[in-house]
């Protein structure tokens, strides 16, 4: 008789319980949440008309605007030091920045909508500075594609070697690029759930190319959104506390919508700020 081992069963054959230790993937954690800014007494502030004054043209605006608008401007040239940094108090720093080359730089208030644009110069002097209300500053797309490809370029004598997705995803972009709907083209692949190689990502970034504009969004976790050469084709990714990629895909849109301020909270955003004006009224 064949002397075979059998599997051990029944109690005492498995870990306890407290033993068995189980690796779950660190999601997102950390929502920024509003947060009423910590202000000056009303006091030291009464020489700076200026600035409320801007912030009360500020204030217009947002009651003012509407979805599908274009973004509606204040502009802060001519204020002096002080006046900047109180403006700088009550804006704070929201959940998006936002880099264009060495040129611009936008940064999302506290309050979802306003966003804070500094147009530099090339030896880093500030060149136009203003405050611009909407669901994203009018600027982002021309900065990101004033100078890309209409279309995905045909590969040029690269090698298939290791290649088992991107052709096919290039073609499919490329696809919805020449559709006919232009710049209201919508369209997003997800990497993450797709078989794909490491010579697959780098074959499309080839392909597609680097752009200049690069979106950090910390409203939930942290998202990375960076433009392509390749005209209205953005790369989104998710990332978890632990910095940890946990989603990766291709957007094709004019920019991807997560970067952009939700129409309700740019309604909030006018009673907030509101509230914090009649403190100096």
């Amino acid at each position: 008789m064949t002397n075979t081992a059998l599997p051990l069963t029944g109690p005492g054959s498995q870990p306890d319980e407290e033993d068995v230790v189980l690796d779950y993937m660190q999601m997102p954690q950390g929502m920024i949440t509003y947060h009423m800014p910590a202000l000056p007494e009303r006091a030291a502030v009464s020489t700076l008309t200026a600035a409320l004054e801007k912030l009360d043209e500020v204030l217009l605006a947002l009651n003012h605007w509407k979805p599908g608008h274009t973004g509606l401007v204040v502009d802060l040239g001519g204020l002096n030091a002080a006046n900047r940094a109180f403006i700088d108090e009550v804006l704070g720093e929201g959940e998006v920045s936002i880099v264009a080359g060495a040129n611009l730089q936008i940064q999302e208030a506290v309050l979802a909508g306003v966003w804070r644009v500094r147009v530099l110069a090339d030896d880093g002097a500030l060149v136009r500075d203003s405050i611009e209300i909407g669901s994203i500053p009018s600027a982002v797309h021309d900065a990101a594609f004033a100078t890309a490809h209409v279309g995905v370029r045909s590969p040029d004598g690269l090698s298939a070697e290791g290649l088992l997705a991107s052709p096919s995803l290039l073609a499919e972009v490329h696809n919805v690029l020449v559709g006919g709907k232009g710049d209201d083209a919508t369209h997003s692949i997800n990497l993450s759930l797709l078989p794909h190689t490491d010579e697959d990502l780098a074959f499309l970034d080839q392909q597609l190319g680097a752009g200049s504009v690069h979106i950090l969004s910390r409203g939930y976790g942290n998202c990375r959104i960076s433009s392509t050469t390749t005209r209205n084709v953005w790369w989104v990714r998710y990332f978890n506390s632990q910095d940890t990629l946990i989603l990766n895909s291709l957007e094709v849109a004019r920019i991807p919508e997560v970067a952009f301020a939700a129409v309700e909270d740019i309604h909030d955003s006018a009673q907030r700020l509101s509230e914090i004006l009649d403190v100096y009224r």
